[in-house]
């Protein structure tokens, strides 16, 4: 009694499905990946203060570009680290308990559970890319004003 089904060149049932599994493993995430200039992102946007744009995401990130005009109030995230590129604009950030400029070029780390904000002090909006982890959905947001 033979115990799986043999392919033509000899290659089990077995060994072509772990095979098939894989491939189409690498191959979605091959076609997740992503490249992106953020120089037009936002750059004609009618919003009052916040625009937000999702750039990637899977199950564990999400990054987005985000545009604040006036001010992110202050928050936290109980489940979510965070990065922050600042791309352009200036703006006076609080994290935690201590207050500082943020630039272009620089970048922050929030750890989760840290209350955060930042007022844009340029005249051009603040500009950044976001990246947190794991995947977020906005439903560990905590505003704190």
């Amino acid at each position: 009694m033979q115990e799986s089904l043999s392919i033509s060149n000899g290659m089990n049932v077995k060994v072509f499905g772990i095979i098939l599994f894989y491939f189409i493993v690498i191959t979605w995430g091959m076609k997740s990946q992503i490249h992106i200039n953020t120089d037009s992102i936002g750059n004609k946007t009618a919003t009052e203060n916040i625009y937000l744009k999702n750039i990637a995401h899977d199950t564990l990130s999400s990054g987005f570009v985000i545009i604040i005009k006036k001010e992110v109030k202050l928050h936290k995230h109980l489940h979510h680290s965070e990065y922050i590129v600042v791309l352009d604009g200036e703006a006076k950030m609080q994290l935690g308990d201590k207050e500082f400029v943020i630039k272009k070029n620089d970048i922050v780390f929030i750890p989760r559970n840290t209350a955060h904000k930042v007022i844009t002090t340029s005249k051009k909006p603040l500009k950044v890319i976001s990246i947190q982890s794991p995947y977020f959905d906005g439903k560990d947001r905590v505003m704190l004003e």
